[in-house]
This record gives structure tokens, sequence and C-alpha cells, in this order.
């Protein structure tokens, strides 16, 4: 879809074709060699390792015992990804393309907390370096490139955002008018003291979650929690559904041109719609063509 894959995985051409950039620029954005899936592979690992390290730095008896050891893997982790974006950048011919698309501001991201924590000194400041350091989690979103399916759920989840935002606002219409009437009926007396407060119950409401901390408690009120009750049933699914079908629309479009790019037609009657690994014709058994590589 125009203005979509540009901004996931914008096209990128190398800066140069023969040399060390034209070599890592093979091995960084390539995936159909044995070299390239292994440094994807190697990532994967140090992604995973990286984010298994924050979880544990946050556990308080854990941190005291491994404080310097997290440390030191920490900024190792920081040393790998940060050397990885930098040579992401320098073997394409136009970084800033790769830069400012969705991927280049997650490996930005994935990085800069460690930095950005030399500029918070004082003890004043550290609920703020914690907030930094645990930042550093979102590097689990690096994994979403190896995945090749992941450009599928993505381009799903960008063409449905019409009638799924359109959705949103239904609900936030439901949560203002039904926040509103209850602040009316109820009234701070039972603890519906404003109207945003309201609104909150509302939500809450109809996500069927039900904390228990704002109840109503007058007979229209409790009608209408009611009433809201069975909305939220009815529009939880209404989401899922948006992207169900958008998904199954391009996983279906997804196999057509793989079955296209694959099509090979019988020598003997020119049937032509075959499996991508099918030896022989389906209609007259006749051996096929070789498909192209």
């Amino acid at each position: 879809m125009p203005g979509m894959r540009p901004f996931f995985a914008p096209p990128l051409t190398p800066a140069t074709d023969s040399g060390w950039r034209r070599h890592w620029f093979d091995l960084i954005y390539r995936r159909d060699s044995r070299p390239s899936r292994s440094f994807d592979l190697l990532l994967v690992y140090a992604i995973i390792a990286s984010v298994l390290v924050v979880m544990l730095d946050s556990v308080q008896h854990i941190h005291v015992a491994w404080a310097n050891w997290f440390y030191v893997v920490e900024w190792g982790f920081t040393l790998l990804f940060t050397a990885e974006y930098v040579l992401r950048l320098l073997v394409l011919r136009q970084p800033l393309r790769y830069a400012f698309s969705i991927w280049g501001v997650i490996d930005l991201l994935a990085i800069l907390p460690t930095y950005l924590s030399f500029f918070v000194p004082g003890a004043q400041s550290l609920l703020v370096v914690r907030a930094l350091r645990i930042l550093r989690v979102f590097r689990i979103l690096k994994l979403t490139r190896y995945i090749e399916e992941s450009g599928v759920l993505l381009t799903s989840l960008w063409r449905s955002r019409r009638k799924i935002l359109l959705f949103l606002s239904m609900v936030v219409t439901i949560a203002i008018v039904a926040g509103s009437l209850m602040y009316v009926v109820e009234g701070p007396t039972h603890g519906f003291s404003n109207i945003p407060s309201s609104m909150y119950w509302a939500v809450v409401t109809m996500a069927t979650v039900g904390f228990g901390d704002i109840v109503p408690q007058t007979t229209l009120g409790r009608f209408v929690t009611s009433v809201l009750i069975l909305i939220g049933y009815s529009i939880i699914a209404v989401p899922t559904g948006i992207y169900t079908a958008e998904l199954a629309s391009n996983m279906r479009q997804a196999e057509a041109e793989r079955r296209q790019h694959h099509r090979r037609e019988c020598p003997r009657c020119g049937h032509d719609e075959h499996e991508p690994n099918a030896r022989y014709c389906n209609r007259c058994a006749e051996p096929l063509p070789k498909a192209e590589a």
C-alpha cells in the first residue's frame, strides 16, 4: 500500500557496489544467505539476553548482588547495538531513509537510554534513571524485524487503522455520554466526583473488568451500569473482527502473489495452477519444468 511499506521497510540501496560496505550491506540487510541468517540469529540472541539482563536487574536482591556485573554486561550490549546501528547507516547510500523509518527509530531507542543516563546526575533523579533503564526493554521490538510474518501483521494493522480509529472514537463517545450521565445520576456522594472519574468508571465497565473502586448505589445508576456492560460485551469483539478480516485478506493476497511468482505452465495442456513444489501437472500428469530460483 502506498506510503506504508517505505515507513516500515524503506527501499534500501548499498552505498557502493563493491568493497567492505557492500559486504556488510549484504550481511546486514539480506536474508537469503547463510552468513546473513547467522548474523540475524546472533542479533536475536543478543537482544533476548539484553532484555533478560534488564529484567533481572530490576529484582532488588539480584541487583544488590550482581550490580557491577550487570553494569558491565549492559554496556557491552549497548556498544554492540551501537556498532550495529552505525554499520546500518554507513553501508547505505541514503542513510537518513533508514534512520527515520520505524526500524531505525527502534534501533536508536534501543541504545539511547544507556547514554542518556550520563546526563541525569544526582540522587534526586534516581527515579528518572530507573525509567531510562527500563526503556531498554524496548529492544525486544527489534526482534520483529527478524520475523518474516511480522510484515503481514503490520500491513494488516496499517490497512485497518481507519476502521479501528472509528471504533475507538465511538467507544470514547459512549464513555463520555455514560460518564456524564452517571455523574448526574450518582453524584460525588457515591464516588462519581467528576466527569473524568465517571468516564474512567465507564471504560472499566465496558471492558468488563470491574475493579469495584467506584460502584453505583441508586437503581437508575445500576440500570445504566447493566446496559453499559451489555454494550461492552457487544463491542469488545469489533476491533478483533476488523483486524482478523484484514489479516485473512492479506494472507490470501500474499499466497496469491507467491503462487504467481512460482507459476509454471504445463508443456502439454497449458494448465498453470500448480503448487510451488509440484513435479507433475495436476491435470494431465505431464512432468513440469523446474521452478525458477
